[in-house]
């Protein structure tokens, strides 16, 4: 079973992270799903794909009930992004999933009715959760050429998707970096092979650097807070991209 972690909380507004699954098979890369909470709806990034989707409804459950959840947020198409998503409309079958507009036709292949999705433009958009402004941000070609992020202003946290993930090996569980100069020998091959623009990288490195963020949230792999936010931006704009990762 997964685990969840309350990684803000304020008032009635919180962000759980919903991490490692020691019983996850192997073969599969571990993903991180967070639930964004505030007042009564409930909002799921990267859900997930359907072979994880037990573990992430159970211990959403803990925390949650599935049928309140009014959105998810699918950052790109990958399966282990969202293949889960028609096993999430049985519960709510009203609920929305936000995607790039040029993902729009293509994730309905895991489900869902026309009715399901908002398509989000190339330049971002607000997106309101019981009064709540989320902003969804650009990330293109980081690494899907339809690729958005996710910041949420009040908790200071980025959700980042596959921008500072890590594909940690056995026994490197910890839910934060702990150690920035070990931890990103874990990162710099994924990010090279999947991050498909230089330009891209450095204009998105230009812009986060700019914003006010305590956490910055991958999908796979630890969370960066504190100075080591500031520190994967610097290492990232300096990384050379699109090549084979060793």
């Amino acid at each position: 079973m997964k685990k969840t972690n309350t990684i803000f909380q304020e008032g009635d507004h919180k962000w759980i992270a919903i991490v490692r699954d020691p019983e996850r098979p192997g073969h599969l890369v571990d993903t991180n799903e967070y639930l964004v909470l505030h007042g009564g709806k409930g909002m799921l990034l990267d859900p997930g794909g359907a072979e994880v989707f037990p573990a992430v409804f159970s211990a959403l459950s803990g925390e949650f009930d599935p049928s309140a959840l009014s959105a998810v947020f699918a950052s790109h198409q990958d399966p282990d992004i969202c293949s889960s998503l028609a096993l999430w409309l049985e519960f709510n079958p009203g609920m929305r999933c936000y995607v790039s507009w040029l993902w729009a036709s293509f994730i309905p292949h895991f489900g869902g009715t026309a009715e399901t999705f908002v398509s989000m433009p190339d330049e971002g958009m607000d997106i309101a959760l019981d009064g709540l402004m989320l902003q969804a941000l650009p990330a293109h070609y980081l690494h899907s050429s339809g690729n958005f992020h996710l910041y949420d202003r009040r908790a200071k946290i980025l959700f980042s998707g596959d921008v500072g993930a890590a594909l940690l090996p056995a026994g490197h569980d910890a839910l934060f970096v702990d150690n920035f100069d070990t931890h990103i020998r874990y990162a710099e091959g994924f990010h090279k092979r999947w991050m498909g623009s230089n330009e891209a990288k450095r204009r998105w490195c230009e812009r986060v650097a700019q914003m006010d963020i305590d956490l910055l949230c991958p999908q796979h792999g630890a969370i960066y807070q504190g100075a080591d936010v500031q520190r994967f931006i610097n290492w990232f704009d300096e990384l050379q991209v699109g090549i084979l990762g060793a």
